[in-house]
């Protein structure tokens, strides 16, 4: 059975991987790609944008057009993710979004649509960051407070966000397995005199530079000896064969905040 998916953003750096991901898979077609309203590429082709020959699909900007499909991708900001999601709850449309750089209170926006729609939220949608997810949770709750935790995180020079969300989930990975809200370990930068660091903190480290696509390790440091657990992207086809593959999970599925956690059965 074919997918149908609507892609928001199509002329984005993601978007168009996710085009082009979705042209590659022979279980999906593209059915509508939107852009912003008034940009350059509206109009263009959709297969060009994406450096795949012509498709014949012009890029649109109606939002109404990319939810009429089985589901619908969006890798764009945070307020047009929350204005796209919320349409696609009024249509019926499955969501999926890769978006980072959400607030708590845009987060509890995209769970209460989720009341109404199947919603697949992940801030990275890579099988490798998932599987890391889960690891980190477990390590986290096997070595317990004596043990500190870092995360150190790298993204290229034109990253809007930070720490990355990637970095946020791998945060709240660890506070889940110890038992702990996220919110009242986070130490998400430090400088200045800080004082000793107090124990059950989880801190948090960005770099930003080059044209790094996103590198995370995780640092369990304890008495005379540290674990270091991470991931490294080679390449952003990564997320948009993930992003693929939750939207085709997602079509026909209960409503409901999903991750990627659940697309993969973790």
């Amino acid at each position: 059975m074919v997918t149908r998916i609507g892609v928001f953003g199509a002329n984005g750096r993601m978007g168009r991987m996710i085009v082009k991901a979705v042209a590659e898979s022979p279980d999906a077609a593209l059915s509508a790609a939107g852009v912003r309203a008034g940009s350059a590429d509206l109009g263009a082709d959709a297969g060009t944008l994406a450096g795949l020959p012509p498709t014949g699909l012009a890029t649109t900007d109606r939002v109404a057009a990319v939810l009429a499909a089985d589901v619908a991708i969006d890798f764009t900001l945070p307020e047009p993710t929350l204005a796209h999601a919320a349409a696609a709850a009024e249509a019926g449309t499955p969501f999926v979004t890769g978006t980072t750089g959400l607030s708590a209170e845009q987060e509890a926006g995209l769970a209460r649509l989720a009341e109404r729609i199947p919603l697949v939220y992940a801030p990275n949608m890579s099988v490798g960051v998932n599987l890391l997810l889960a690891l980190v949770e477990r390590v986290a709750g096997t070595l317990g407070e004596p043990w500190d935790i870092e995360i150190v995180e790298m993204h290229h020079n034109r990253k809007v966000d930070a720490p990355s969300g990637t970095a946020v989930g791998l945060g709240r990975a660890a506070a889940a397995g110890r038992g702990r809200r996220f919110e009242d370990v986070a130490v998400l930068s430090r400088e200045g005199h800080t004082g000793p660091r107090v124990p059950g903190q989880i801190g948090f480290a960005t770099m930003r530079g080059g044209d790094v696509i996103g590198e995370h390790t995780v640092v369990f440091a304890g008495p005379a000896e540290r674990i270091e657990i991470g991931h490294r992207a080679g390449g952003r086809h990564i997320f948009a064969n993930g992003a693929v593959a939750a939207a085709r999970w997602a079509a026909g599925r209960a409503p409901g905040l999903y991750s990627m956690r659940d697309v993969l059965g973790l």
